[in-house]
């Protein structure tokens, strides 16, 4: 008999951490010429000194340390000023870190795809693999593109390790793919100069960091209540201010509509608020993004968030499968589906999730339901061909699945709804959910899908409940010929149904079990069940007078 799949150990459900920061965007509308010609000198000086000190913190490697740090800072305080260059150091410090982080996820990509290649390679050409394990290629040509593959990614391998050793990382300030875009201009639809406006306005640095106890929050770049935005000027363009203490005024005043208030109380108390000053080319339109802090909102307890129920939530390519459960983890209603287009610019992908998570927490208040069940996906070492082979389809379906931006946006959008965000582990959540929650829940007016099963599935896990349902129990008088359920829990579990131990005593239900015979009986109390071997004995016949 063969083993029993072993199943990998599924992590406990549990509730997430709530938004710990808060960025706003208002236009800034109706300037003046000379405003934006002021805006591009900042923007290009600063940025022209941010570039500088991207390459000394490159060249650094892992020599940087805290002095290295003040002594760049003091070189940038010349050009600028004191506020402007740590603005700028720590800027480059977080871009030199992403930078790591990035390379080390590459690395451990291509490990991957190493281990995978080397694997099929060692198999016989033909052979079949299984759930587990791939099997070897299918012909000689492609083992022997897959030879040359290999040769590849060990000296991609190589260099990225020498990299990682000696501290190198490979930054493009304005961007990796606009950069490549200058070489493939009629592919991105853009032409010479289309491009150098874009790139150049990526590469403008016009931010400044706030700080709590100064006027508004913000010395660099200060908004007052009114909406009145002025610039500290560095110190080579001094000469343009238009008022005191060489700072700049601009013309146009912003107003945040959203979260307005918040803001105001923030610079009214002159605690920290950081902006950001940037040009989209593509629109002409110049924009202020104000962000700061806020203490990490304490999340309920994963008990409180089940008293009421769940919703649970199955991610795909196009939509969101959403199911309502009640706290005893049964489904309520009609599945619901939440739809998204994620075709076309990153601008039209981003507003499609969040129009389909904001109709999806609409959806959860008027249910009633206070925490949403949803799987914590994560594909980032599933997307290279040495894991799918061939199936070019379903890489892109998961590289187009939104499940970065999905766990930033939820969150902080839930928590604007006072509902919890419960992530689960989705280890088996699609099959089991299909297996023992479509066929039950098809009805002639309820046409379930895979996603919708899954959903329940997810829910159910979030709840705390098995996925897997219990087998329908035999009848009373013929759980001895259907046995009895034994799928339902594992062998350590109390209260697990399996076939019944053989119990001495009467079996009859009027008498308990475990009561014991009185007497002893040679033959049964019916005729019909004496045994063959029995004889009968027949007395003679009383002789009388």
């Amino acid at each position: 008999m063969a083993d029993k799949k072993q199943l990998r150990t599924i992590d406990t459900p549990f509730v997430a951490l709530g938004p710990s920061g808060v960025a706003i965007r208002d236009r800034l509308g109706r300037l003046t010429p000379e405003d934006e010609k002021v805006l591009r000198l900042v923007g290009e000086h600063q940025g022209r000194l941010a570039c500088l000190d991207l390459k000394a913190r490159c060249q650094a490697g892992h020599d940087h340390d805290h002095d290295a740090w003040a002594a760049r800072k003091r070189e940038l305080t010349e050009q600028s000023s004191s506020r402007i260059a740590g603005a700028i150091t720590k800027a480059t410090h977080d871009q030199y870190g992403l930078a790591r982080r990035c390379l080390m996820a590459h690395i451990q990509n291509l490990e991957a795809g190493i281990r995978t290649l080397r694997h099929r390679l060692s198999l016989p050409i033909g052979e079949k693999g299984s759930k587990r394990a791939p099997g070897g290629y299918r012909s000689k040509g492609e083992w022997f593109h897959k030879s040359r593959r290999l040769a590849t990614l060990e000296h991609r391998l190589e260099v990225a390790r020498d990299d990682w050793t000696s501290g190198r990382v490979r930054v493009v300030r304005g961007g990796r793919r606009l950069l490549k875009n200058r070489h493939n201009l009629a592919a991105a639809q853009l032409t010479e100069q289309q491009w150098r406006q874009r790139w150049e306005a990526a590469r403008w640095f016009l931010a400044a960091d706030g700080e709590s106890g100064k006027r508004f929050g913000n010395e660099t770049i200060r908004v007052t209540p009114q909406g009145e935005v002025s610039i500290k000027l560095p110190a080579p363009l001094a000469h343009r201010a238009n008022a005191q203490h060489g700072r700049y005024v601009l013309a146009s005043k912003v107003a945040f509509k959203h979260r307005g208030d918040e803001w105001r109380d923030r610079i009214d108390a002159h605690r920290a608020v950081a902006y950001r000053i940037h040009l989209d080319v593509a629109r002409g339109r110049w924009y202020l993004t104000a962000s700061w802090t806020r203490p990490v909102v304490q999340t309920i307890p994963l008990a409180a968030a089940r008293a009421e129920g769940m919703v649970g939530v199955d991610t795909n390519a196009d939509h969101f499968a959403a199911y309502r459960l009640d706290q005893h983890g049964n489904p309520i209603s009609d599945p619901r589906r939440f739809y998204y287009d994620l075709s076309g610019s990153a601008d039209h992908r981003d507003a499609q999730v969040r129009h389909a998570l904001t109709q999806l927490l609409h959806w959860t208040n008027q249910a009633g339901a206070k925490a949403i069940g949803i799987e914590n996906l994560d594909f980032a070492a599933e997307k290279t061909r040495e894991k799918h082979g061939r199936k070019k389809r379903f890489r892109q379906l998961i590289s187009g699945m939104p499940t970065g931006k999905l766990k930033a946006r939820i969150v902080s959008m839930a928590a604007e709804h006072g509902i919890a965000i419960v992530a689960v582990d989705p280890a088996y959540t699609s099959m089991w959910g299909d297996e023992h929650w479509r066929k039950p829940l098809t009805s002639k007016t309820r046409n379930m899908t895979r996603h919708d099963a899954a959903s329940v599935a997810m829910g159910r896990r979030a709840l705390g409940h098995p996925i897997r349902r219990r087998t329908t129990p035999p009848h009373d008088d013929q759980s001895d010929r259907r046995e009895h359920r034994n799928v339902q829990a594992d062998r350590g579990i109390r209260g697990r149904e399996e076939t019944r131990p053989r119990t001495p005593g009467p079996r009859t239900r009027s008498v308990s079990p475990n009561a014991e015979r009185t007497r002893e009986t040679r033959t049964s109390k019916t005729v019909r069940d004496v045994r063959s071997d029995q004889e009968w004995v027949q007395d003679s016949l009383l002789l009388t007078d």
